[in-house]
């Protein structure tokens, strides 16, 4: 073995070790859509006096962690997303209400004078004042607040045992002599008496109401701007209440922008849709490799596996959250890890079964060598889908991002180096060198062999296709017009529930349910069996509880399966992005193509891609399919997998280009058409088989993910060969392309030879 050889085999074997010890000792962490829970995102808002910035929101998450800590609800989850956003995953609470009024309140501290003992009637108290139950449950009659959070300085929790003190709190105040003027009011009554005490209320909550002490004389109170609440608190007991008084310090009213509700049965149903649809689509897409590529066909499938192991082990290391449309890309990158491997196959095909190469090997390892400008490029358009898919979107929209960058990484390594050793040393052995039919190597294939006797003209006429292209834009874009886009609630904002009911509900019926309760504005569509989907505007916990009784009416009973709730702020920003994520992959593939092939190439490839948007996009107008950000995920994939297929056509015409500079562009685009035409063929129908599992067993809430990658696909392929590569020609031809010579690589002088005087 050579040590290049030598070297991919080691370090395949490195990559597989570390992939198997991540897999085995760190577990991949589930979305709540997939384990069941809920989650809610909000966001700091501005006072008068107060800045939402990162501190204040770091203040607020901390005084957060606390209130979700008292919830009782296992590994929560509690981060901060930008300077004045916070998010918060609670997997198992399925009743939002809760969650979200502890939650939602503002983080709000007030310190108040005790104006004697509570009678239980507030009703008529002075503005300000209230009757709060102190910490072993005493009504206390409170007077007016004398100072708010934000004069608290600082406070912590310390330990002095040399006073006896034990554990106590030490509070410093901004406002030292407000401080020194309420303490004292109150030290001027007896000790023992309830107006001698102090309370500190954080969200209309007592959290401590300490006696002044006995040394502090009356109107003087306790100076220099900090004090000491002790008493008979534990460890824990003063790091919370210094906690709490510290995080109130800053109080920054928050909102809740985002609610996202799952119930354990739709993860549980999406988590074995998945599986199954997995395990379908990659047998029988392996199978179909097998069929097609015999023993070359048989390691790739091994190195698909392999593929398989080294994303979720990425997941797992990098502590990604796998999310359901994560969890579909994760299954969509199967079907994308194999274009890499008929890339290879295919140019080993040419090489061996057109005679140039004389063994399998020297055969594949020119198949690598030719096939390594498109599988990069290819590969890198699909990474900045999937990196503005992490930058620009939200929720399991980013999931779906990470997954899919962590799949063609995967892949690339699967491809070039697993596929390549293990293919390699198969073809070395005697046996197999004997018998070269059984590599998959031996002939070009039935599909390139017919268009090889045939020759089909394709680029005689680019305009015909261009013409094509543009009446099928046509009826797409009327669909957009006539019938409009129906956008999620994740872009208009409002309030999405999805319900599964005792018996069918015609979506009549349960309108006219709603309306009598109230709601005659809510839309209502079937979804599966038994299922309802309610979306309205933004609706209050309360008023979703109505809307939950009378859909169980109708439904003789009914189970909430799906609950989101988006602001309208952040819908107009999800909106702002999606379109921001359109428009920069649409001009990093322009740059990106201009710089690896020419202008004329990036433009068509461009013009090829918002066609594919737009005949997407049409099609789901016209099918009243939801536009949310799942689409959206759907979108830049069908812009990744478009980019992929053109790439492809594009480097095997600069190949043939560079062999002859001064052939016409629509010969040389014909054969590059005709010569990929393979690739194309059965790179598709691998990734059908796993579009069509995903479609067929993934599940309602995976159907139109799968739906709008299949037409995708199908355009896509469609466009790269016969929208982009005819455009590319015209482009060329109003350049004055057919009449100037072309930039090629430098070509080696043929040898010349002396005549002979006996030649004529």
């Amino acid at each position: 073995m050579k040590r290049p050889a030598r070297v991919r085999a080691l370090f395949a074997l490195a990559v597989i070790a570390v992939s198997v010890f991540v897999a085995v000792t760190v577990p991949v962490r589930l979305g709540l859509d997939l384990r069941g829970g809920t989650q809610i995102v909000l966001e700091t808002r501005s006072t008068e006096t107060l800045k939402a910035d990162a501190e204040a929101t770091d203040r607020t998450l901390e005084v957060l962690r606390g209130r979700i800590d008292a919830l009782g609800v296992a590994e929560p989850g509690i981060v901060r997303s930008g300077d004045n956003r916070i998010i918060v995953e609670l997997p198992g609470v399925q009743d939002p209400r809760k969650a979200a009024d502890v939650l939602g309140r503002t983080a709000q501290l007030s310190v108040h004078p005790v104006q004697g003992p509570g009678t239980g009637g507030d009703g008529k108290l002075p503005p300000g004042e209230r009757v709060l139950p102190d910490e072993s449950g005493e009504l206390l009659h409170l007077g007016r607040a004398a100072l708010g959070g934000q004069d608290v300085k600082s406070a912590e929790s310390r330990f002095d045992p040399q006073s006896g003190a034990g554990w106590h709190v030490t509070v410093g105040f901004e406002d030292g002599e407000g401080w020194a003027r309420l303490t004292g009011e109150a030290a001027c009554h007896p000790a023992g008496d309830p107006r001698r005490r102090v309370a500190i209320v954080l969200d209309d909550k007592v959290i401590s109401s300490p006696q002044v002490d006995p040394s502090v004389a009356c109107g003087a109170g306790i100076t220099g701007g900090s004090t000491q609440i002790t008493g008979s608190f534990t460890s824990d007991e003063a790091k919370e209440l210094a906690l709490l008084v510290h995080g109130g310090a800053l109080p920054v009213p928050v909102e809740t922008v985002e609610q996202r509700t799952v119930g354990p049965t739709l993860g549980a149903e999406a988590i074995r849709a998945s599986a199954w649809a997995a395990v379908v689509g990659t047998a029988l897409t392996a199978l179909f490799v097998i069929v097609v590529y015999r023993l070359m066909g048989l390691l790739a499938v091994v190195a698909l596996l392999c593929y398989g192991l080294i994303s979720y082990a990425g997941l797992a290391a990098l502590g990604a959250t796998l999310t359901l449309p994560g969890l579909a890309g994760f299954v969509l990158a199967i079907g994308m890890a194999v274009d890499a491997n008929v890339l290879v196959f295919e140019r080993a095909r040419e090489e061996y079964a057109g005679r140039r190469r004389p063994s399998g090997r020297s055969a594949l390892t020119a198949g690598f060598k030719g096939a390594f400008s498109a599988i990069a490029d290819s590969n890198v358009t699909t990474l900045i889908a999937a990196a503005l898919l992490f930058v620009l979107a939200s929720g399991p929209v980013k999931g779906f991002g990470v997954t899919l960058g962590i799949g063609v990484l995967a892949s690339m390594v699967s491809a070039l180096v697993i596929t390549r050793v293990l293919a390699e040393f198969a073809v070395a052995r005697r046996r197999v060198h004997r018998r070269p039919g059984v590599t998959g190597l031996a002939s070009v294939g039935r599909v390139r062999a017919w268009l090889t006797r045939r020759d089909p003209q394709l680029m005689r006429r680019p305009r015909r296709w261009l013409a094509v292209s543009a009446v099928v834009l046509a009826v797409a874009a009327a669909g957009i017009v006539v019938r409009g886009l129906n956008f999620g609630v994740e872009f208009t904002g409002g309030r999405l529930i999805e319900y599964a009911t005792e018996r069918t509900v015609a979506p009549d019926r349960a309108r006219a349910a709603l309306a009598d309760a109230g709601f005659p504005q809510a839309v209502v569509q079937s979804s599966g069996d038994n299922g309802l989907t309610v979306r309205t505007e933004e609706l209050t916990n309360e008023e979703a509880v109505k809307v939950a009784e009378a859909v169980a009416e109708a439904g003789g009973g009914a189970e909430k399966v799906r609950d989101e709730l988006i602001g309208p702020s952040l819908g107009d920003e999800l909106r702002r992005n999606a379109l921001l994520a359109l428009g920069l992959a649409l001009v990093a593939q322009l740059l990106y193509l201009a710089v690896r092939f020419r202008w004329m190439f990036g433009a068509g490839a461009v013009a090829a891609l918002a066609h594919d948007v737009v005949i997407l996009t049409g099609v789901f107008a016209w099918l009243g399919k939801p536009v949310d950000g799942v689409f959206l995920a759907a979108l830049l994939t069908v812009i990744g997998y478009s980019v992929n297929d053109s790439v492809v056509v594009f480097d095997r015409i600069r190949e043939l280009w560079r062999k002859d500079a001064k052939a016409p562009l629509a010969r040389v685009t014909n054969q590059a058409i005709l010569q990929t035409v393979p690739r194309t063929v059965n790179t598709g129908i691998g990734v059908m088989f796993i579009l069509a599992a995903l479609a067929l067993l993934g599940g309602d809430s995976l159907t139109d993910f799968a739906l709008a990658l299949l037409i995708g696909m199908v355009v896509g392929t469609y466009s790269s060969v016969l929208t982009a590569s005819p455009l590319a020609i015209e482009l060329d031809a109003r350049a004055g392309g057919g009449k100037r010579p072309r930039r090629t690589a430098p070509r080696t002088p043929a040898p010349r030879t002396e005549r002979t005087p006996t030649e004529v």
